[in-house]
């Protein structure tokens, strides 16, 4: 039987073992009995639904005994369960209750015994200070014997250093600062405000931060020579390696236990990894501005040579770095990472300088190059040994966008100016020429030239193959420059040509070659067209093409009125020989048997195998003016009225002799034209056909053949008719004035493709009214 709970037992049992009151319990067990009870009247009800399950009554009754039996089985073992673990839970109770008993006592007898110690632990001073004092005593003992031996390891430390044994000495000088850091520690953490005897300490051991810088400069030599001492040595640089690693290592060992003790020994932390790195750097760019050997005063490539320099040096200072060195050094110091670094910000800083200067055009075109193409291309930081530690597009620019914008602007001025000046000499030289006595070279096919195009373009051509270096932007504002420096050359040039011809006009036997370079300034023309298309062909890009075309046309007009002017100053020299011969046209003597047709052919003819030396564009055009300017001046002639017939024979033997000349003339110009494909009957179909008006016997038909005359030239004005009625002498008055008049009721209409011909023929100043006399 389980005991009831005592009072101070009583809330802990009902904890654990989940009891209630015995009140509480009766009702549950009345509600519980009657739900049960309500239960089994369901079952029943539903069992017995049919008369038939009657008879299945007493299974039914050993079913439900079974399975009653089953469950009140499964809560006797719950309930015994329960009650097991309930009587654990009290035992434990029963023995925590105990042992808080026990331990309440025990902290009452500490307190008691704390209490009567104090006293004690007051009157234990003295042997705290005597563990000290022993302490301090036996740190000195144990340091006694290196405290006596410190000159001497001084000194062998020196020899070792001077012998270049650094791994040695380096040994030797970590246990001398190891004595003086103990000593001084100890002392510190006794008496730290005792400077007396810190000072003593530190003195004693003096010597010993003589003998660290002294090695520091000893790896510093090593380190300044890396480069070298890693091909010849590479021991001597690994020693210098371990020797800075060893002293990062105590460096982080005291700064370490500074956080516990707050003491740092003299000359710690020596961060000496840092100084190496600062070294290297300083000795990268002693390097960079050490490759300068020449001056501009002693060298015009003086920065072509420097660049040159330090592209070899950099290449083989970053081959050996990354083949050699990256062996002497730990992975986590990066050395040729590190190393690069140092190189561009060199590079960088040196090129910065040289910008700032007061380069040339040629020095900035050499600086800009050698830092956009040269730096990142296969001879440089592109080369393939390099990669893949090296990327170049990883690489910041040597000199930033407003630098390089600075000279490429300063590179244009001064390259304009430079332009200017080339170009003025060109002419002036060329100049110069116009006036030798001796005949100007031809080229390959047989053409008068100068060197003057040759000069310019092969100008130009190299001033864009240097910009083509730098850049395409830059390549094509060198040729806009060009273009327009063209321009504005191109109308000195057609000044200077106009002032040869005026000059020689003035006195027609000097220059003794003026035709000869007239036709050479001709034909420049030409080949500076021909030379300009070739440029732009070369040197723009097509969508550049149309930012640079506009100045096509304005120099191809130039250069056609250069080339007109000079043709037509050439025919004038023709028509200045000619002008004799071509007064004695339609006059007497001309109608008794003059030869000044004769004598106009040959003299044109001889001209034009002169002439034959002008280039094919311009040698038709020529040709063609001079058979124009010929017909013209031969109907001057008529309508001049040099000669006016007196009977029909004189008009028939003068009109078949203006039929014969024409022919000739015909003859002449198809001779000069051959090749050309050029039509040259028109103009002299029109000396025929004023011929035939002279020639006509019937006066009846005159009104007829001039309307043909007027029908086919429409530009012949009333005063061309009665000069050709004048000449032909026989036409009454009235005739005149009915011709003239009927003539200019109806006026013709005239054909597009016609080309005026008579428009630029005077008729001398005898108005029409004196001509109808």
């Amino acid at each position: 039987m389980r005991s009831w709970p005592r009072a101070g037992e009583r809330g802990a049992w009902e904890m654990t073992s989940g009891w209630v009151p015995l009140d509480a319990y009766s009702l549950t067990m009345k509600e519980t009995d009657r739900e049960a009870v309500a239960t089994a009247v369901q079952r029943v009800a539903g069992m017995l639904q049919r008369p038939d399950q009657l008879d299945k009554v007493e299974q039914y009754r050993r079913r439900e005994a079974r399975k009653k039996a089953s469950v009140e089985a499964r809560l006797k073992a719950a309930i015994q369960s329960q009650l097991d673990g309930v009587r654990t839970g009290l035992s434990q109770l029963h023995n925590a209750l105990t042992d808080v008993k026990d331990i309440q006592q025990s902290l009452a007898d500490v307190s008691k015994d704390w209490r009567q110690s104090i006293n004690t632990v007051e009157s234990l001073k003295d042997v705290k200070d005597a563990v000290a004092q022993h302490s301090q005593l036996a740190a000195a003992v144990e340091n006694l014997k290196n405290i006596f031996s410190v000159p001497e390891i001084v000194r062998e430390t020196q020899d070792l250093i001077e012998q270049g044994a650094l791994l040695q000495a380096h040994r030797k000088l970590m246990d001398l600062e190891c004595s003086r850091d103990g000593l001084m520690c100890e002392q510190y953490r006794m008496d730290s405000g005792n400077t007396r005897d810190m000072t003593l300490i530190h003195g004693y051991f003096s010597s010993t931060q003589g003998l660290s810088d002294e090695l520091a400069k000893q790896l510093w030599m090593v380190l300044q020579r890396s480069l070298v001492t890693v091909r010849r040595d590479p021991t001597l640089l690994v020693s210098v390696v371990r020797i800075i690693e060893r002293e990062e290592k105590i460096d982080r060992r005291i700064l370490d236990r500074k956080k516990q003790t707050g003491f740092v020994p003299p000359g710690r932390p020596k961060n000496w990894k840092e100084k190496m790195f600062s070294i290297l750097d300083r000795t990268v760019t002693t390097r960079i501005e050490g490759t300068q050997a020449d001056t501009r005063e002693s060298d015009k490539m003086w920065l072509v040579r420097h660049l040159e320099i330090i592209r070899k040096y950099v290449l083989d200072d970053l081959l050996v770095a990354k083949n050699l060195m990256v062996q002497c050094f730990p992975p986590h110091y990066e050395i040729f990472k590190n190393l690069l670094r140092m190189y561009h910000q060199a590079l960088s800083t040196r090129m910065q300088e040289l910008a700032s200067e007061d380069l040339e055009a040629s020095e900035i075109v050499s600086l800009l190059t050698w830092v956009l193409n040269t730096y990142t291309s296969v001879e440089m930081m592109g080369n393939m040994e390099l990669a893949p530690e090296v990327d170049v597009h990883s690489l910041e620019p040597l000199l930033s966008p407003n630098v390089v914008s600075e000279l490429l602007d300063t590179y244009m001025s001064t390259l304009t100016s430079n332009i200017i000046a080339w170009l003025r000499k060109a002419l002036e030289t060329d100049r110069k020429d116009w006036s030798k006595e001796t005949e100007p070279e031809a080229d390959q096919d047989g053409y008068y030239q100068t060197t003057l195009p040759a000069i310019v373009f092969q100008m130009f051509e190299q001033n864009l193959q240097v910009a083509a270096q730098i850049n395409e932007d830059l390549k094509t504002k060198v040729l806009v420059l060009c273009l327009q420096q063209m321009n504005s050359f191109l109308s000195r040039y057609k000044d200077e040509a106009q002032l040869y011809k005026e000059e020689h006009l003035k006195n027609r036997q000097h220059p003794h070659c003026y035709v000869q370079y007239m036709i050479a300034i001709i034909n420049n023309c030409q080949t500076f067209k021909e030379s300009i298309v070739s440029l732009k062909r070369k040197y723009l890009k097509g969508e550049a093409e149309e930012g640079v075309c506009l100045s096509q046309p304005s120099m191809d007009g130039i250069l056609d009125t250069i080339a007109k002017e000079g043709c037509g100053s050439l025919l004038e020299e023709v028509f200045l020989d000619l002008e004799q011969h071509l007064n004695e046209l339609m006059t007497k003597k001309w109608l008794l048997g003059s030869n000044a047709v004769d004598i106009i052919c040959v003299t044109v003819e001889d001209y034009f195998n002169d002439f034959a030396k002008i280039k094919k564009p311009y040698k038709k055009r020529m040709t063609a003016e001079a058979h124009r300017r010929v017909v013209v001046e031969y109907l001057r002639a008529v309508m001049q009225k040099r000669i006016s017939f007196r009977s029909a024979e004189e008009r028939k033997e003068g009109a078949e002799k203006m039929v014969r000349e024409a022919e000739q003339l015909r003859f002449l110009f198809r001779k000069l034209a051959s090749g050309f494909g050029e039509d040259v009957d028109g103009h002299c179909d029109t000396i025929v056909a004023v011929a035939e008006v002279i020639k006509l016997t019937d006066p009846s038909l005159l009104y007829l053949e001039v309307s043909t005359l007027v029908s086919k030239y429409p530009d012949i004005r009333d005063d061309h008719i009665g000069a050709l009625l004048a000449v032909r002498g026989d036409a009454s008055r009235d005739m005149k004035q009915t011709i003239i008049e009927t003539l200019e009721q109806g006026p013709a209409q005239a054909n597009p493709s016609y080309v005026p011909i008579f428009r630029e023929i005077t008729v001398p100043s005898l108005n029409v009214a004196k001509l109808l006399k």
